[in-house]
């Protein structure tokens, strides 16, 4: 098991919740948090505790985003026009990461971020290198020559775990996805119940 699959298993279990409904997850055999006191049944949570771990789950499935990074994406979200938990998944979802993710060219979100680290991405022709970068509608995403026969890639496109949304259009022959539109909440293919309403009060206080 390596370092970063351990840390996502961690993640489920101080969550709670099999955070990307992965299969092997250990949340799935062991539905508790980690520790002597797991098993034991808590009091009523308080509101800032309930707001506190909407924001957790909502940050921690886009992988690992500061503090920092999250906070000002959702002061972003809080400028724009509209509904901020709508404008703030809708940011998300717009990260490269995110978007290679969803297009099925990596398995996990993390391994999404790697390829992106690692200069196997391209946005309209040209490589783009940071994984917050922010994808616009109708923008085409393309796997680099020298790495679509790449066996993880390959092997991610063919996974049976999940499908690639309507807001995006993948062709998984020529390694390219088009970001179609900006999702709202109900169209984002989350494996658990996000909050972003929550996530909005813990930044409102």
């Amino acid at each position: 098991m390596t370092k970063r699959i351990n840390s996502t298993h961690k993640v489920d279990r101080r969550l709670g919740v099999n955070l990307w409904g992965r299969p092997k997850s250990p949340f799935n055999t062991r539905a508790y948090r980690p520790g002597q006191h797991g098993q034991r049944s808590k009091g009523k949570p308080s509101d800032y505790n309930i707001q506190l771990q909407a924001k957790q789950k909502l940050k921690s499935y886009y992988g690992n985003m500061s503090e920092r990074q999250f906070r000002n994406l959702f002061r972003k979200a809080y400028k724009k026009k509209g509904d901020t938990g709508e404008n703030l998944v809708g940011l998300l979802e717009r990260r490269l990461d995110a978007v290679i993710y969803r297009a099925k060219f990596a398995i996990t979100v993390f391994a999404a971020r790697q390829m992106i680290n690692h200069g196997k991405v391209k946005v309209n022709g040209k490589k783009v290198n940071i994984s917050s970068y922010l994808v616009s509608e109708n923008d085409e995403v393309e796997i680099k020559d020298s790495f679509k026969q790449s066996i993880p890639i390959i092997g991610a496109t063919q996974s049976k775990e999940r499908e690639v949304p309507e807001y995006i259009i993948a062709d998984h022959k020529k390694m390219t996805a088009k970001f179609n539109k900006v999702p709202k909440y109900d169209q984002i293919p989350y494996p658990v119940q996000m909050e972003p309403k929550l996530v909005v009060e813990y930044y409102s206080r």
